[in-house]
């Protein structure tokens, strides 16, 4: 059984009510998959790595960043391959 322990990263990822109940009934995480969503619209200047490498909260499993499309990407009909190419 895993464990999806979804938080946005524009909140404070050490205080995530997610993590603190996957905490509860997997304390060395070994079975919890944080997923950090909501990438794109964090505060300039603000940096989520050490939260993706496990530096902050370690996870056995790791994390996943999730970055969604903006309103502006959709009206300028950016492609998931030219997004993609943007991220790298």
């Amino acid at each position: 059984c895993l464990i999806l322990a979804v938080s946005p990263a524009n909140s404070d990822l050490a205080n995530s009510d997610a993590l603190m109940l996957a905490r509860q009934v997997d304390p060395q995480g070994h079975r919890t998959i944080g997923v950090i969503t909501k990438l794109d619209i964090m505060d300039r200047g603000t940096d989520a790595c050490a939260y993706l490498r496990g530096e902050v909260i370690p996870l056995k499993l790791g994390y996943i960043g999730v970055v969604n499309r903006s309103q502006a990407d959709i009206i300028a009909k950016h492609t998931m391959k030219s997004a993609h190419t943007a991220e790298t």
